[in-house]
């Protein structure tokens, strides 16, 4: 506990330095009322993608070109260590490498989100301890999954309560059912977003009113709902949601960050037109295709892909085919 302590007040002041510096007022986007947030989230984060030499091996270079061309488009920040960046294959110590290697190339001004969550409370916090020692700004906390039947509200708010109780960095909720077979809780979502270190959940289930009901009940609390998936990222902001965690950033980045503007701005026919285009191709590299997907279309728009870590195969020539068929008839190859 003496370490996250000493990692508190040295972190501290440069998370202060990101508080939001106007006050929320955007044209069409049912805003909450409430106090201003510690964190700003407003905005596009892409979940980047782990890049992998042939041999299996983290590729840094690699990620530092990435990185690079990333610089040109306005995101708010990037989350590492996510569904897509393939975080259940990679070693604890190549996690902090990636951690390293991402904030040394970020703009101070750009926020750093770290996947940290564990299946045990322990190893949560320890993990989320050392993210925060690497770089990161906020943790990405991901539920428990494994003993899926003992998963209850109780036992989930006290894992997140100890994990943020100890964190020096603060935390968001990760809610990702398709992967760990379990929602959070709405009403633990609630009770969590009175923690005074827990700022935000990204929910990746795409259920609207549920996103709807959070918003609107944690309206007074320093806390803000991030979308999961750029397939609901229109309906998410009609809704009050703060920004979107989205897969598709990693191929279409400018695309999605205008589609964040025209919402801001309440240019809701340009913003639905927008969204419809990037309905097919978001489906397809996260519910179709997966990770080896995200990394071939990445290839398409000037990134480095690269392959997946086994046992996540690659496409077959007639999947490859069909992913680039759906970009094609959407107009964005």
């Amino acid at each position: 506990m003496a370490l996250s302590t000493r990692l508190t007040s040295s972190l501290w002041p440069t998370l202060a330095a990101l508080r939001w510096a106007t006050p929320r007022q955007c044209r069409g986007l049912s805003t909450p009322q409430g106090p201003e947030p510690s964190l700003d989230l407003r905005g596009i984060f892409p979940p980047l993608a782990t890049p992998f030499s042939p041999t299996g091996e983290v590729d840094y270079d690699q990620l530092e070109g990435n990185l690079s061309r990333y610089a040109s488009i306005p995101f708010r920040g990037l989350v590492v260590l996510g569904s897509n960046g393939e975080y259940p294959y990679l070693a604890p110590r190549e996690r902090l490498e990636v951690v390293s290697c991402v904030r040394r190339a970020l703009p101070r001004d750009h926020l750093l989100l770290a996947g940290s969550g564990c299946e045990s409370t322990q190893a949560t916090v320890e993990l989320t301890v050392s993210m925060a020692e690497a770089g990161a700004d906020v943790a990405l906390v991901v539920t428990p999954c494994y003993y899926r039947g003992a998963m209850t509200s109780a036992a989930l708010i006290r894992h997140y309560t100890e994990v943020s109780d100890a964190s020096p960095i603060p935390v968001v909720l990760y809610s990702v059912p398709a992967n760990t077979g379990l929602d959070l809780p709405t009403e633990a979502v609630i009770t969590l977003a009175q923690h005074p270190n827990i700022i935000g959940i990204k929910d990746s289930g795409g259920d609207i009113t549920r996103m709807g009901l959070m918003v609107h009940k944690t309206r007074q609390e320093d806390f803000q709902v991030l979308a999961g998936s750029a397939g609901f990222l229109l309906a998410s902001y009609a809704v009050g949601a703060s920004g979107g965690v989205c897969a598709l950033a990693n191929v279409l980045g400018d695309p999605l960050c205008q589609l964040d503007r025209l919402c801001r701005k309440g240019q809701w026919q340009e913003a639905r037109d927008l969204q419809h285009r990037l309905i097919e191709p978001n489906t397809a590299i996260t519910r179709r295709f997966g990770v080896p997907g995200l990394k071939k279309a990445m290839e398409w728009f000037g990134y480095y892909g690269g392959p997946c870590r086994a046992p996540l195969a690659p496409l077959s020539p007639a999947q490859v085919e069909e992913l680039r068929n759906t970009f094609s008839t959407n107009g964005w190859l």
